[in-house]
Order: structure tokens, then C-alpha cells, then sequence
């Protein structure tokens, strides 16, 4: 983390044995363990909140591509359904056409012409 090298830290050490003294300085490692500790602590907790934040944003990210996805899927089928349904109109109004719809019982063949030529058709 800060690049100290084990000679610099044994000057330190004798540095805070002159300084500190030699009653005091078991209780000051300590001190200075613990504190070094909460503040490592402290720093995994930030940095996994972080990792958590970028995972929750990407995870928001790809949900909004899925639904991007989901709705350009469902505008497609939905037109063609609605092309379908003009195409199906279309069909029903040629037929109307084509069909005298005001056609007499008289002016319409027999029944039975009707079933020879399907049966004729399927052989």
C-alpha cells in the first residue's frame, strides 16, 4: 500500500522505542495494530459496496436491454398480426366481391354439381 521497505521499518521501530520509550511502546503497537485493522476493515467495506454498486447498475443495465428486446419482439408481432388481419380482410372483401352476395337460391348451381366437381378436383 505505501511501499515500505523492512529497513525502513526497523528505523521507525527504533525511532519509537527512543521516543515512546520502552514501558509504553508495547501498548502503543497494540493501539496502532487495532487502528490499522478498523481502518482495513473500513476500506474492504467501501471497496465492496462499490463492486456491489457496479454489479447492481450493470444488472439495471442489462434488465433495460432485455426489455428493449421484449418490446421490439412484441411491436414486431404485433404487426404482423395487424398485416395479417388487413390480408385476411382483403381475402373476404374479394370474395364478397367475387360472390354475389345478393345471389338467389335459383341463380346459384345445385348442390350436387358443387360435390362432383370437389370430388372431382381430389381425384
Amino acid at each position: 500500500m505505501f511501499d515500505i521497505a523492512f529497513s525502513e521499518l526497523v528505523v521507525i521501530g527504533v525511532v519509537a522505542l527512543i521516543v515512546i520509550g520502552p514501558e509504553k511502546l508495547p501498548k502503543v503497537a497494540r493501539t496502532v495494530g487495532l487502528l490499522l485493522g478498523r481502518v482495513q476493515r473500513y476500506v474492504n467495506g467501501v471497496k465492496s459496496d462499490i463492486s456491489r454498486e457496479l454489479h447492481f447498475e450493470e444488472l439495471q443495465r442489462l434488465q433495460n436491454e432485455v426489455r428493449q428486446g421484449i418490446n421490439q419482439a412484441e411491436s414486431a408481432v404485433t404487426r404482423e398480426v395487424d398485416r395479417i388481419g388487413e390480408l385476411g380482410r382483403e381475402v373476404e372483401h374479394g370474395l364478397n366481391q367475387s360472390l354475389d352476395v345478393n345471389a338467389t337460391p335459383e341463380s346459384l348451381p345445385p348442390a350436387e354439381d358443387i360435390q362432383e366437381n370437389k370430388a372431382g378436383k381430389l381425384d
